[in-house]
């Protein structure tokens, strides 16, 4: 579905402990830095109890999850803007992702050595967000040399880029991410889409913590989650340790650890609906006796573009679309109830699809 969400972070803060634990993919995760070189890549099930319920409704033969990609990106150090610690190779892969999930370290442990040598999530936390600004920045001052140059020949279009760049450019100087800056205009939306800078993507922090402080947090979480509202960020606190210990066992030894726990659901499921919610994407549903799935669309996209993660020829051919309310299909049964009771809607190409929607699509190509 190409929806990607980037676990960064620096050396040695459990990155690739939660990578493991959400994709059971059994990688490197040793207690040196730059255990994670190439990026690792893991196909995540989105956690939604809505198509268990529908498929059980009507007995389908195939269940199909929405899914979300996460990248394991290796630890970034200072300096990695120029270079540091493979740093350029490791922004690149940043570069390649739609959000970035920013895990920081909020427990301590004299077994596992910390890159800078004590717990400090602001200056963890600092320390990349400094790296990627200092990326972006020489990302900036490159285009904003050619535009200036351009500029000279009294072009308008030129002008206005760089005067853009040079507003953008001094956000990146007094150390705040790209996406503070909110365009005007098409033209300036565009020319930053294809800048591709890194402090643009929406960022998720995942405060990684001790079993002992799941249920409370503890100070290192407090400052982390203070420093977060600041930006306008959430915060997500899992303990890394007993996810990948979850991430072992069967569907019935989940219950009962979980139980044992006293949690409702594994914290690694917070963390895909957070990531969902970051990159504002919404679900809607097709339900049949032969496959209940759940298909996985931005927020605002309408009925056309809906049926287009389908197949083209949805889009292309669209007629109508046939929507349920996901209340109204369990309320009433099934489809056929439903539009006996008037719940069933016809909607046209102007229907802005919403969260839960069970969707029939009428085409014709």
């Amino acid at each position: 579905m190409g929806f990607q969400c980037g676990i960064v972070g620096l050396p040695n803060v459990g990155k690739s402990t939660i990578f493991n634990a959400l994709t059971a993919a059994a990688i490197d995760a040793e207690n040196y830095p730059f255990c994670t070189i190439e990026p690792n890549v893991g196909v995540v099930p989105m956690p939604d109890n809505r198509l268990d319920i529908l498929a059980d409704l009507v007995k389908t033969r195939n269940k199909v999850s929405t899914q979300m990609e996460f990248v394991d990106i290796a630890g970034l150090v200072k300096g990695a803007s120029r270079g540091e610690g493979l740093g350029n190779q490791f922004l690149g892969h940043i570069r390649q992702v739609d959000a970035i999930v920013h895990v920081v370290r909020c427990f301590e442990d004299d077994n596992i050595v910390h890159v800078d040598g004590s717990i400090d999530p602001i200056r963890d936390l600092e320390v990349i967000s400094m790296e990627l600004i200092m990326a972006d920045l020489e990302t900036v001052a490159k285009r904003l040399k050619k535009a200036s140059s351009q500029a000279k020949s009294g072009d308008k279009k030129f002008i206005a880029e760089a005067a853009f760049l040079e507003k953008l450019q001094a956000v990146l100087d007094e150390g705040k991410p790209a996406r503070v800056l909110e365009p005007e205009t098409d033209p300036e939306r565009e020319l930053l889409r294809d800048l591709c800078l890194l402090t643009i993507k929406p960022v998720l922090y995942v405060a990684n913590v001790s079993e002992d402080d799941l249920a409370a947090g503890n100070a290192f979480v407090d400052r982390l989650k203070e420093a977060a509202d600041k930006e306008g960020a959430s915060v997500v606190t899992i303990a890394g340790g007993i996810e990948q210990e979850l991430s072992l066992l069967d569907e019935e030894e989940q219950r009962e650890f979980l139980a044992d726990m006293g949690m409702d659901e594994p914290g690694l499921n917070r963390l895909i609906h957070a990531g969902y919610e970051l990159l504002g994407l919404i679900t809607y549903f097709t339900v049949g006796e032969k496959e209940t799935k759940a298909w996985t669309i931005t927020r605002g996209t309408t009925a056309p573009g809906a049926a287009g993660k389908i197949h083209t020829d949805f889009e292309r051919g669209f007629i109508r679309a046939e929507v349920i309310a996901y209340d109204d299909y369990i309320s009433c049964g099934s489809e056929a109830a439903a539009r006996d009771k008037g719940l069933m809607r016809s909607e046209g190409k102007e229907y802005v699809v919403q969260d839960g929607d069970c969707i029939l699509f009428r085409f014709n190509v």
